[in-house]
């Protein structure tokens, strides 16, 4: 039998199952802010904080440097990537062309049942409040938020596309995550997604695609505006 036919081992399994383990916890980790910017991470405490060996690690981090959320840097190890304005731009740029993209192949290529999933989705957001009593949004506000707007994505008919919308959607999240406590009132969030969804529904792209750069924008200039935020101040690079 080939190198290429045979049958992995249960050691080799159990081997990618933890390292597929460790880089999910460990992306949360990064994305929900618990592992700042810049933080160094080295093998030996990456090993005690998620109590594994050093072989998942390893694989864990390289996994997460091609997401671009962890740099690694010559003779000095891995650290989580840094944050600056200048990515932030970035990222908000692709995200608006993706997220248009996506949506435009979405109204052209959808169904019935990729238009029930559309206002399953919205209906389910629409049913709990976004922010705790000091302002932070609920997780099972941004569970139902991301699940929409996958939702709207979900017919576009590309699997390349879907990919590299979720590796800029965890981006564009650490970002939120980090100046949530900056955010202010009065934005109408759940009718900015109602007209969204209208417009996909009624198969209007030009509409539709604009709504959704638009709405990506103003959360942009939200955390734009938000200059008493750790991160601006020294753009940690």
């Amino acid at each position: 039998m080939s190198a290429f036919s045979a049958k992995p081992t249960r050691e080799e399994i159990s081997a990618r199952t933890m390292a597929s383990d460790v880089r999910e916890r460990l992306r949360a980790d990064i994305v929900n802010c618990v592992l700042k910017p810049g933080v160094r991470l080295r093998f030996e405490d990456v090993k005690s904080r998620y109590d594994v060996g050093l072989s998942p690690v390893r694989e864990a981090l390289f996994r997460l440097v091609s997401e671009g959320l962890v740099v690694s840097e010559d003779h000095r190890g891995f650290r989580v990537a840094p944050v600056s304005r200048e990515k932030l731009m970035d990222i908000s740029f692709m995200r608006r062309e993706l997220e248009a993209m996506a949506l435009k192949l979405s109204i052209e290529r959808g169904d019935v049942v990729w238009e029930s999933q559309v206002l399953s989705s919205f209906h389910q957001l629409s049913a709990v409040s976004s922010k705790n009593d000091n302002g932070s949004l609920k997780p099972e506000w941004e569970r139902r938020h991301k699940t929409y707007h996958s939702a709207l994505a979900s017919a576009c008919g590309s699997e390349w596309l879907l990919q590299f919308r979720e590796m800029l959607g965890d981006q564009w999240a650490r970002y939120r995550r980090l100046c949530i406590q900056y955010r202010r009132n009065g934005r109408d969030v759940l009718n900015e997604h109602r007209e969204i969804m209208e417009a996909a529904l009624a198969r209007d792209v030009a509409a539709a695609t604009y709504l959704v750069g638009r709405h990506i924008s103003r959360s942009v200039q939200i955390i734009l505006d938000s200059t008493a935020a750790p991160f601006f101040a020294e753009d940690l690079e």
